[in-house]
């Protein structure tokens, strides 16, 4: 089965995923298929997480670079290989090229966190820092190509990446069966478009739903204009699918077997990746934690048994301390308010009574007696608490106004 260019040219077929499956037997591993009984009871029916956050480098990034690179003629693999990326795509190119004995260079960005930017280094690639953003780091990667003659290796847009991922797909149904809708984060869309071309060569009753974060969401547009349109300024917390613009390649196939494309807020992110982590202990990053919130977004739109695919797990420590602060909120479970109390003493024991009362957790007090705006005796005091939910949030909201104060932020 072969999918074609407009020009006739052959893109990737299912024959090309199966090679790419014998020749990562012993690299990538058939990562775990979990079931999420919480997704399910919305849903109405069967979901299960595919767990590539489990996989070797903490992402399916592994098998893409691995077959590329293994692709390689002899005089290529003796040039090297060089790869721009923030995180995922550097930990796999880093491995893959170690495993084949192939040195790499890998540039990634000023702000690259360091868990990912030591994690490519310990696997074997030598990591230069260049540029703000993953665009400018792109540029470095094709000049030092250009300039060395090693190979570039591109996180999404070539065919050999494309069948890498398509492993993915292979796995799922041999996992599942008889599942009815698989959903999967896109960014430059290689991971999608090698799961489609697996899929819908064996299984065309199947449906597959591409998420994307709303901040970044290129393919809609792409799509409906019939060729890849860039996004300005893309911004999301899932940097994994923070790409402007949709690979050549990928949004070919994309557009052809890719049923239907759905973007996801940033508090839907947070909530999924929350979710993740409290009830099925995955410890899964934003980009990866994309179909859940898709999921959660909407649970009647997607026909069970379903598979939402976690892609990665690659998150910085800190990034997740924020995201997780601000899934709580997003789910009615961390609430800031600001008020203004008269400035004498025993003030703030009287509100923190109230909240007692309430059974809200003060997690943080702070005050501010210097802003022109406040009168002679006043003070703002902003609080920080852990709520139950959104009904306990209104709940404290309605103890503060009872008892006199008037909330103002």
């Amino acid at each position: 089965m072969s999918y074609r260019t407009a020009d006739s040219l052959p893109l990737v077929t299912l024959d090309d995923v199966r090679g790419a499956q014998k020749m990562l037997s012993g690299v990538a591993r058939m990562t775990a298929m979990e079931g999420s009984r919480y997704l399910s009871r919305l849903v109405g029916a069967p979901v299960h997480f595919k767990c590539e956050n489990l996989q070797r480098t903490g992402s399916f990034k592994l098998r893409g670079a691995y077959v590329r690179i293994a692709g390689l003629l002899p005089e290529e693999r003796a040039a090297g290989v060089v790869a721009a990326s923030a995180g995922n795509h550097a930990q796999g190119v880093a491995l893959a090229s170690s495993l084949l004995g192939v040195r790499s260079t890998v540039f990634m960005p000023s702000g690259a966190p360091l868990p990912k930017v030591a994690a490519t280094r310990h696997y074997g690639a030598e990591v230069r820092t260049h540029g703000t953003v993953v665009d400018e780091t792109l540029a470095a990667a094709q000049e030092y190509a250009a300039e060395t003659g090693a190979v570039f290796i591109h996180p999404f847009d070539h065919p050999d990446i494309i069948a890498g991922q398509g492993t993915v797909g292979l796995e799922i149904l041999e996992q599942c069966p008889e599942v009815r809708t698989i959903v999967v984060g896109i960014g430059g869309g290689g991971l999608a478009a090698g799961i489609a071309v697996a899929v819908k060569a064996l299984r065309p009753d199947v449906r597959i739903v591409g998420v994307q974060a709303a901040g970044a969401a290129a393919y809609p547009p792409s799509l409906s204009a019939g060729r890849p349109v860039s996004v300005e300024k893309p911004a999301t917390m899932a940097d994994g699918i923070k790409v402007g613009r949709p690979g050549d390649v990928p949004f070919r196939i994309i557009g052809d077997l890719v049923d239907e494309v759905r973007t996801v807020s940033e508090d839907a992110l947070s909530s999924a990746l929350l979710l993740c982590l409290e009830r099925a202990k995955l410890v899964v990053e934003p980009a990866g934690a994309s179909p859940v919130a898709a999921i959660m977004s909407e649970p009647g739109a997607f026909e069970g048994p379903v598979v939402a695919l976690l892609s990665g797990g690659n998150v910085d420590p800190l990034l997740i301390q924020r995201i997780l602060r601000h899934g709580m909120a997003a789910n009615g479970r961390y609430l800031a308010v600001t008020l203004r109390l008269t400035d004498r003493p025993g003030a703030l024991a009287t509100l923190l009574g109230v909240l007692s009362v309430v059974d809200a957790n003060v997690l943080d007090v702070s005050h501010v007696r210097t802003d022109p705006r406040l009168g002679l005796t006043e003070v703002e005091v902003e609080l920080h608490l852990e709520t139950k939910g959104p009904e306990h949030c209104a709940e404290v909201n309605s103890a503060l106004r009872r008892a006199g104060y008037t909330v103002i932020g």
